[in-house]
């Protein structure tokens, strides 16, 4: 009965909350520093993972739904509450970024992005928790995968292809101004449980386009009604001084298969920052998640904080939600969701 419960609020707030003319296709559907965000169906409600927020009160914080317009951050005994208290030994409070949580047969697997000990890297490690709260709980000494000599590494996706079989991408942070190497995207199989790699990683994307820039990071490999698909963000994540919009944009490829080969495509990126005067602006939109709702497909990303006339409003990345359509193979983001109180 909850499928059928959030379907019919889904109906709803796909219907009664769509923009007249003149209003903003895209809105936040929360207003709060919610950066990277993930977002997974349980049991009837939405749940949202996302960047550890500012003075280190969490390292994984939470937010909730149960219609995919109306959001609030999850808290615990009045403070925000963490997914991940702990983290595992090799990693460092004050870094955790861009969660994703797998649903595994006893329960859930976390994928964080971290800081090495160690290294001072950014690496990904993993970790299981009996319930989408958490808490998520590690006692791995080393990370999942951290490619040192390539900058680190950043970004996990898990994937569940139709015949059961799981991948984790991920990207090397080149980046890193330290290394200045290239940064690409790779795939790896996973094991049954979700928390350890298997086989060779092989590399699917490389930032070789004009728009993509010095970076591509936060890969999204979505099963598409005529096969594969990797969603990615690209360029500068930030708002330089001397820039009205953020350059961060949302790309995608075209897969033969979970494990490649990928083919950027030529009408990218498909997402990106805009500022105008009947429909007001949008800046660095990115690091998506895709997640389906019976046989609909919906994409949730963040874009910065802006005031009317463009300017950066705050250190904020807010929560977006939009569906995903398909048309002769390639996708379309759609108006965005828009909480019930801006009917």
């Amino acid at each position: 009965m909850a499928k059928y419960r959030v379907l019919a609020a889904l109906a709803l707030s796909c219907t009664a909350f769509a923009p007249a003319k003149e209003e903003p296709p895209f809105v936040p559907v929360l207003e709060e520093d919610f950066a990277d965000p993930f977002v997974m169906l349980h049991d009837g409600v939405f749940y949202a993972y996302a960047t550890n927020p500012p003075g280190n009160v969490a390292n994984v914080q939470m937010a909730t739904s149960t219609n995919l317009a109306d959001w609030a951050l999850v808290k615990t005994d009045g403070k925000i509450h963490d997914a991940m208290p702990k983290l595992p030994e090799w990693a460092r409070e004050g870094f955790t970024w861009a969660p994703e949580v797998l649903r595994v047969s006893n329960g859930f697997v976390i994928y964080i992005t971290a800081r090495e000990k160690e290294s001072g890297l950014q690496c990904v490690g993993a970790a299981f928790a009996s319930d989408p709260r958490g808490p998520f709980v590690s006692q791995e000494t080393e990370p999942m995968v951290c490619q040192r000599d390539l900058g680190g590494t950043i970004d996990a996706a898990p994937f569940r292809d139709a015949d059961g079989s799981l991948y984790l991408y991920y990207k090397n942070d080149g980046n890193n101004p330290k290394f200045g190497k290239p940064t690409h995207i790779y795939a790896q199989r996973m094991s049954a449980d979700g928390l350890k790699l298997e086989g060779q990683a092989v590399a699917l994307l490389v930032n070789d386009k004009p728009w993509e820039a010095h970076v591509i990071e936060a890969p999204t490999m979505v099963k598409t009604p005529t096969g594969y698909a990797m969603f990615y963000s690209s360029n500068h994540y930030g708002w330089e001084t001397n820039q009205r919009l953020s350059p961060y944009a949302m790309g995608w490829a075209k897969c033969d298969g979970p494990m490649g080969p990928c083919t950027d495509a030529p009408e990218n990126p498909i997402l990106y920052s805009y500022n105008k005067r009947d429909v007001g602006c949008l800046s660095g939109p990115g690091h998506q998640s895709v997640f389906n709702v019976g046989a609909r497909q919906f994409v949730s990303f963040h874009a910065w904080a802006a005031t009317p006339g463009c300017r950066k409003l705050d250190n904020k990345r807010y929560l977006y939600v939009a569906p995903l359509l398909w048309k002769d193979g390639k996708p379309a983001i759609g108006v965005s969701l828009r909480p019930t109180d801006k009917k």
